[in-house]
């Protein structure tokens, strides 16, 4: 279980980006990997999955 950070989340297209604490890479998370609504600076843990374009965020939930 890995640990960050939302940079950015918009609800209308259901897309956004987490930022990880450890090594600040930063990866995809799309509505669909979500446990709970998530906000722009809601700190989260995720789960890392092979997605088409590299690795994405999912069972992504807040502190």
């Amino acid at each position: 279980m890995n640990k960050g950070t939302v940079k950015f989340f918009n609800d209308t297209k259901g897309f956004g980006f987490i930022k990880d604490a450890d090594s600040n890479q930063e990866y995809f998370v799309h509505v669909s990997g979500l446990i709970h609504e998530i906000q722009q600076n809601d700190e989260v843990t995720f789960d890392l999955q092979d997605g088409k374009k590299g690795l994405n965020a999912v069972n992504v939930k807040r502190v």
